[in-house]
């Protein structure tokens, strides 16, 4: 008990309330007031404007918090010091860092301070800061709830926000903080539409998410009207004059009047569902099943089927990825089974699939078959039964059930399928076969007597718990078909009762109860034993359900009314069960959601609102259009109407076509308000109106105008215009240009003879005429200085740029395609000396083995340096490590002294450097030889493109990326002798680079063909860095462990 004091004396313990505290650091600054007050100092030399004082309040509360004290009150205003200065820095990325770290900061007592960081961020001029902003609005809203109001005018704010970067985070914090407020979004919808294009994949999710609730508040559904517009045009069909006289004058026609209105889609709705339908084509499984179900909920029947294809197209992607969206179509294939009829192969089950994805695909396939694919259908599953997976297999007889209960053309079929499983010698695969016959048999147990007879049968073979109890469930519900085996079933399961599970001792208890009833003569005491037995069985369900059987089928004074009708109650007609799909009632769930999933209501979850019965003001998503901007936008159309020629150069052809083709100018118009106020609802409110057809036209118009400029070879470019032109051309947009050239060629060449096209004379303002160098004609291209007539300016000024660092020719690119020589040479396989004159060398030879793509073919070079021949060379039985195998050369029959002979074998190393091991068999002898692989040697050169190099080499990082620095020799700085070293040492093949200091190889793994993409960045005084990347690590290690050893000897 006396070390307690003794530690407080060393150590400066705390002394009594209002009493000094004496610090034994002297960095602690003295003596410190133990009172309420005691921190005030600090507090005030922490708000000081002197960086001393602040520097100088630091130190000492580090030192009290070193010596173990409580700073806490202190924490506020050490964060306010530290974080808001960096707030304040003219670097965006440290900005928006230090509001990332405050926000993370879960302390609620500088809650104020990061409500104020956050405001101050929100009207930051970085984007990138206002998104971090809209990230932090979560963070404080999960700390303090209370501040909701005001992070709801951040958000307000940040809604109105023009940048893609913003729009997607902001949305996100929109449903974390008040999903419920719905009328932030009027204003904001149009412009969320048009942005939703160039927002990142994440962003497109949550807005895509958003809007779909939002559209289900404020669009009238769709598919309303459609079942009442079918009825009625089959009633004015068929319907009679009589019929139509009679029920004039109701009242009733006069109420279903409004009914037949045809429903017309708000604008506002098919601006939605216009804009999201391209993103269907994304690289993002997630953005394609966010539009995938944006189109299930809000479009009409008849548009719902493009996402189709979409989403077959996700079955190609990896297994978690086939899993949510197999769910996904599960669903949606109850209700619009005709959208995915056209795809059914794609379902087709592979025997790579795991269990859980040929689940999916059997639902999927089984919701799809009808009466016309309905063969197809069953011969499939009748191959899946033979499956070794066998949770597959018994889903599958659950699919052939459900087959049979929807279509009842093929339940015969199905139900005789299912029979002849039952001679299976798999137990499951029987055990399941009984289970969905007992479910067939109820629906029309008279025809299938000798079934139940088969059934009845299996009883002593099957040990199934499940398959049991449905056969005797089976001959009980329908004794009086089988009445002489019924009584027999009953003797057999008396016999084996204590041994059976519980589920079978109920349904031999209902047996027994149901024969007592029906039979009594020959079952009474069979039933009185087993009822004896269940009365003391261990489970006291089954002797519950003894006692209450025994009372209400065995007569008795005391027994009550129930013993009268025991019959009518154990034999009771069943209706028959309907087999369904498990994800009958999953629509309710908002497709592509964790409930949805998980068919349980996940946290945070929010339900998918009902359509309205009426439509609500559609003028609440109208924004009023500055005066100035409408002004701005006037001029911007007047400076498109202009001719591409100017009015100096007397050229009225294009002139008279813009002023005499009225279409193509009020096309133009359109074109140029749609891309002018693509954030303004005016403009987009006037483009929603265009009709359908109007926009067919125009598509087919410009295809064809594409197609003829494309046809023309030769190009006037007049006089004049030089660089001008280039940089009108680079600042309007790519459609106006084209079809201005397209027009005013068109024009020309119907003006001008043949003759004047062909030659220009000299008094001609225009310049000679050029070719038209077109990319796509690289091969055809030639430089300007083997031509006699210098080019025009236009074309060594923006054309030359344009193609600058380019490779015209395959030319630097060949050395790469072609396969160097391997700089491991030839290697000994076999010594003469072990050999016994037999002299064995091999080669890699890093050409594609014919036999098989995936093996290295490998040169094997014999020689005889015997007096005598040798016969029958070839190779012998190998045994070889799992994954590894040869394909062998053929026999060399003899080969006579002094003579040499050269084989080709395979051999698949499986992306591994393992020896292969095999023996070389003549007539009389057998040698052990063993082939083992350089790392190069495992991978075949890929030419791609750099763009393809860099978005291929971002995939690979992490983990997949070795980095290693070297020297290289002053021998190794050429890039011919790089080049030669590194295509030695791995057989990779050379990709274009724009810088000369770099170099970039790619290949692929000869087994799996994993990408290996080798960069190699030379910079100064010989420094260098090697990168590899590939999914394979061990052989990315050692690559770069070789290639290092060959740059650097």
């Amino acid at each position: 008990m006396s070390a307690a004091p003794a530690y407080s004396e060393d150590k400066g313990g705390s002394a009594g309330p209002g009493e000094p505290e004496y610090g034994h650091d002297p960095a602690s600054g003295g003596i410190f007031s133990s009172d309420y007050k005691r921190h005030d100092d600090l507090k005030e030399m922490l708000d000081t404007n002197k960086d001393s004082l602040k520097l100088e309040a630091m130190k000492r509360i580090v030192a009290m918090i070193a010596r173990g004290k409580n700073a806490s009150d202190l924490f506020p205003a050490v964060v306010k010091n530290v974080a808001c200065k960096n707030i304040e820095d003219p670097n965006q990325l440290i900005r928006a860092s230090a509001l990332r770290v405050l926000s993370s900061i879960r302390v609620p007592i500088i809650v104020p301070i990061m409500m104020l960081a956050i405001k101050e961020a929100a009207s930051d001029m970085s984007p990138y800061v206002r998104k971090t902003a809209a990230h932090a609005i979560p963070k404080l809203y999960s700390l303090d709830s209370d501040q909701k109001d005001q992070l709801i005018e951040v958000i307000e704010k940040l809604l109105a926000d023009k940048t893609t970067l913003v729009a997607g985070s902001v949305v996100m914090a929109f449903e974390e903080v008040c999903p419920e407020r719905i009328d932030l979004i009027h204003k904001n919808y149009r412009k969320l539409c048009n942005l939703l294009i160039d927002v990142e994949e994440w962003g497109q999710v949550v807005i895509i998410s958003m809007l779909t609730r939002y559209a289900r508040t404020q669009f009238l559904s769709p598919t309303q009207n459609e079942s009442l517009l079918e009825e009625n045009a089959e009633k004015a069909f068929y319907g009679s004059e009589e019929d139509e006289a009679k029920g004039a004058g109701s009242e009733e026609t006069a109420a279903a009047a409004p009914a037949r209105k045809p429903y017309i889609m708000d604008p506002d709705h098919r601006l939605l569902l216009r804009n999201t339908k391209p993103l269907l084509q994304s690289r993002s499984a997630a953005v394609v099943m966010a539009v995938a179900q944006l189109y299930f909920h809000l479009a009409p029947k008849a548009e719902v089927g493009v996402i189709a294809k979409a989403l077959v197209r996700l079955l190609r992607s990896h297994s978690e990825v086939q899993y949510v969206v197999l769910q996904n179509v599960a669903t949606m294939s109850i209700k619009r089974r005709g959208m995915f009829e056209p795809y059914l192969k794609s379902f087709y089950i592979r025997s790579t699939d795991p269990t859980q994805i040929k689940i999916l695909k059997l639902e999927v396939l089984t919701n799809l078959a009808n009466e016309t694919n309905i063969p197809t259908v069953l011969r499939e599953f009748q191959t899946y039964i033979r499956s070794m997976d066998k949770d597959f297999v018994a889903a599958t007889i659950q699919a052939i059930g459900r087959c049979a209960t929807n279509i009842g053309r093929v339940r015969d079929t199905c139900l005789n399928g299912l029979v002849q499983l039952l001679s299976n010698r798999d137990e499951l695969v029987v055990a399941e076969s009984v289970v969905v016959i007992k479910k067939l048999l109820q629906m029309q147990p008279a025809q299938h007597g000798e079934i139940i007879k088969h059934l009845a049968k299996l009883t002593d073979n099957i040990q199934v718990p499940m398959a049991r109890a449905s056969i005797l469930w089976l001959i009980g519900e329908y004794c009086e078909h089988v009445p002489r085996i019924a009584p027999d079933v009953l003797r057999k399961m008396a016999k084996s009762f204590t041994a059976e599970e519980d589920i079978v001792k109920l349904q031999v208890i209902n047996l027994a109860a149901k024969l007592y009833l029906t039979n009594s003569k020959q079952t009474k005491l069979l039933t009185q034993y087993v009822l004896s037995l269940a009365k003391y069985d261990q489970n006291y369900d089954i002797r519950d359900r003894a006692r209450f059987t025994r009372q209400l089928i065995v007569p008795s004074e005391q027994g009550g009314a129930l013993s009268r009708h025991a019959k009518k109650l154990f034999l009771a007609p069943k209706p028959a069960p309907v087999l369904e799909s498990s994800f009958k009632d999953r629509d309710h769930f908002q497709l592509g959601s964790l409930s949805h999933l998980l068919n349980a209501k996940a946290t945070g979850y929010q339900e998918l609102p009902d359509w309205p019965e009426e439509a609500p003001d559609p003028s609440v998503r109208n924004v009023e259009v500055p005066e100035w901007t409408k002004c701005s936008n006037r001029e911007k159309r007047k400076e498109k109407e202009k001719p591409f020629y100017s009015d100096s150069e007397g050229e009225s052809g294009p002139t008279e076509s813009a002023d005499s083709d009225p279409e193509s100018e009020s096309e133009s118009d359109s074109k140029s308000s749609s891309e002018s106020g693509s954030g303004e609802s005016s403009s987009e409110s006037d483009n929603e109106d265009q009709d359908e057809d109007e926009e067919k036209g125009r598509g087919s118009e410009s295809e064809q105008s594409e197609e003829d400029g494309k046809r023309k070879t030769k190009k006037k470019v007049p006089e004049g215009k030089g660089e001008a032109s280039s940089s009108d051309e680079d600042s309007d947009s790519s459609s106006s240009t084209s079809e201005s050239e397209m027009t005013s060629e068109s024009e020309e060449e119907q003006l001008e003879p043949a003759s004047w096209r062909r030659k220009t004379p000299p008094s001609s303002k225009r310049a000679p005429a050029t070719k038209e160098i077109s990319l796509l004609d690289l091969e055809d291209f030639t430089p300007p200085s083997v031509q006699p007539v210098s080019p025009p300016a236009i074309v060594s000024t923006s054309l030359a740029a344009d193609l600058e660092g380019l490779t015209l020719t395959d030319s630097t690119l060949v050395p790469s395609l072609l396969s160097p020589v391997s700089r491991v040479g030839r290697q000994e396989l076999l010594h003469r000396v072990a050999g016994e004159g037999l002299v064995v060398d091999y080669t890699f030879s890093r050409q594609p083995f014919s036999g098989d793509p995936h093996m290295v073919s490998v040169h094997i070079h014999f020689s005889n340096s015997s007096d005598t021949p040798i016969k029958g060379l070839h190779v012998g039985t190998p045994k070889l490590p799992a994954g590894i195998s040869i394909q062998e050369f053929p026999e060399i029959e003899s080969l006579a002294p002094g003579e040499s002979a050269t084989a080709v074998m395979g051999i698949n190393f499986c992306d591994s450097t393992q020896a292969a091991n095999f023996q070389l068999c003549t007539q009389t002898r057998q040698f052990y030889v063993s082939i083992q692989p350089p790392v190069g040697e495992l991978m075949a050169p890929v030419f791609m493109s750099e763009n393809e190099f860099k978005k291929e080499q971002g995939k690979l990082m992490g983990m997949n990326e070795i980095t290693e620095k070297l020297m290289l020799p002053d021998t190794c700085r050429s890039d011919h002798v790089v080049v030669q070293k590194v295509t030695a040492t791995a057989n990779l093949g050379r990709v274009p680079c724009g810088t000369s200091d770099e170099y970039r190889f790619a290949g692929r793994t000869l087994t799996s063909g994993s990408l290996v993409l080798l960069t190699l960045d030379a910079r100064q005084a010989g420094a260098a860095q090697l990168t590899v990347n590939s999914e394979k690590m061990v052989i990315g290690t050692m690559l770069v462990k070789d290639v290092i050893q060959a740059l650097t000897q």
